[in-house]
């Protein structure tokens, strides 16, 4: 008889994708990273069993991922991995709970209590900005540059958002005499630098001072991370940091104590050494800019009043030709995608087949947080997509021509001809002068004089 050899799998959803033994060991890697150790041969030799047993317990060359699933808990059991297991089965619980509470929801409802996830009242008032400006739909946004009005409706958002920051600092400003450390978090490119410059510059016009804690310095060695089947790391989750430390150090910091962060150099993708030592005077805030402010276990310890928590989404309020509004997370893509490329020596294909790690970890561990906020920065531009339009068009269109249909990348392929449908209805704008130099566009385009 001959052996089974499984060559595709049948997720939840019903659809049928390629099948590789590297997605298990990258469940059982994460899952033991989330139970504190960082052990990839011992994920590797464990994936080994997984499949024999796959092999002698499920009939069928094309098992699901119930099934799978239910041999990786077993294996883990079995091979006395306590702490693992359960991690993987808290993991397994916290999904299906999530599938569960999304099946409930009523997509034609918008009762905030169906989707808390959602800032109702800040969604209201950009809302509100969106009509009174007539950028409410494409076609509007089509209209401003058909009359003439673009440059005035670049001028009519950057006062919306100048006004919008000083709002944000105001609010820390009244608890001036509390607050030690301002995080600013938000998912991948909403703006958090550039609303950081500039809450900043707010506060030393009144006497106080940013000291600015690079929370990227603490990640693990890159070649700890979880690798997938395609050499793509994922370095978005929390559980990237050394939690632990950055953790103990904050606390310290807190105390009054000096601490000597460590020291990430990028280039080898590995810890190198310390960095600046840093100890808070009076006078000066402790700013934590990173993608994760909000996840409790990074600031456990220091009191709730002690930190001023600022969240920024790309909260835009705009519906597309199908009458669709625009995701924000395509926004943010087209954003990072830039930057990326500009500046980072990563390919606009690279960043489209990243993203779903993106997209996983903010769902997870960054827009849960959303209305547990001190306050909310709408970093959305709704000039900005005409720019796109004429930068990144002829980029998704040919991906369009190239991609396979039976891509094993099927959500690059989903989200790379959802976003050329919305580029391709806007009326391109090349001229990027019109846009200041101080911009939260320039953050992404270059040009800035901020220094990034």
């Amino acid at each position: 008889m001959n052996e089974i050899q499984f060559n595709h799998i049948i997720k939840r959803d019903g659809s049928i994708v390629p099948f590789t033994s590297i997605r298990i060991t990258n469940a059982i890697y994460r899952a033991a990273i989330a139970a504190g150790e960082r052990d990839r041969a011992m994920a590797e030799a464990l994936t080994k069993r997984v499949l024999q047993l796959m092999k002698s317990e499920i009939k069928s060359d094309t098992p699901s991922v119930e099934e799978a699933q239910d041999i990786i808990e077993k294996v883990l059991i079995e091979a006395g991995q306590v702490k693992i297991s359960k991690a993987f089965i808290l993991y397994r619980d916290e999904r299906a709970r999530k599938r569960v509470k999304r099946d409930k929801i009523d997509p034609n409802s918008i009762n905030p209590r169906q989707s808390e996830n959602i800032p109702w009242k800040k969604i209201w008032s950009v809302l509100n900005l969106s009509i009174d400006h007539h950028v409410a739909t494409v076609n509007q946004l089509n209209e401003r540059i058909a009359d003439g009005s673009f440059p005035d409706l670049i001028r009519e958002c950057e006062e919306a958002y100048q006004l919008d920051i000083a709002r944000a600092a105001d609010a820390i400003l009244k608890r001036r005499d509390e607050v030690k450390f301002v995080i600013v978090a938000g998912p991948s490119s909403s703006g958090k630098t550039t609303t950081t410059i500039k809450i900043a510059e707010h506060l030393r016009n009144e006497g106080f001072e940013f000291i600015p804690y690079h929370v990227d310095n603490y990640f693990h060695n890159l070649e700890d991370h979880p690798k997938d089947e395609f050499g793509d790391y994922d370095y978005e989750t929390p559980d990237a940091m050394d939690l632990e430390l950055l953790n103990k150090h904050l606390n310290e910091i807190y105390e009054g104590k000096e601490v000597h962060p460590p020291f990430f150099n990028f280039k080898s993708g590995k810890r190198e050494g310390t960095t600046h030592p840093i100890k808070l005077k009076k006078g000066q805030m402790l700013l934590i800019d990173t993608l994760h402010g909000l996840y409790e276990p990074l600031t456990k310890g220091i009191p709730h009043e002690s930190k001023f928590k600022l969240y920024i989404e790309t909260l835009l309020q705009m519906r597309g030709v199908d009458g669709n509004y625009i995701r924000w997370t395509d926004i943010r893509l087209l954003r990072r995608m830039t930057r990326d490329f500009q500046n980072r020596n990563v390919s606009y294909s690279g960043t489209l087949d990243h993203w779903h790690y993106v997209r996983r970890s903010e769902l997870r561990y960054i827009i849960p947080y959303v209305n547990a906020v001190d306050y909310i920065v709408n970093g959305a531009l709704p000039y900005e997509l005409p720019f796109w339009s004429a930068r990144l068009k002829s980029i998704f269109e040919e991906w369009g021509k190239t991609i396979p249909k039976d891509t094993p990348k099927q959500d690059s392929l989903n989200r790379a001809t959802r976003v050329y449908n919305l580029l391709a209805s806007i009326t391109p704008w090349t001229d990027e002068s019109v846009v200041p130099s101080k911009a939260l566009l320039r953050e992404f385009i270059g040009g800035s004089e901020y220094k990034y």
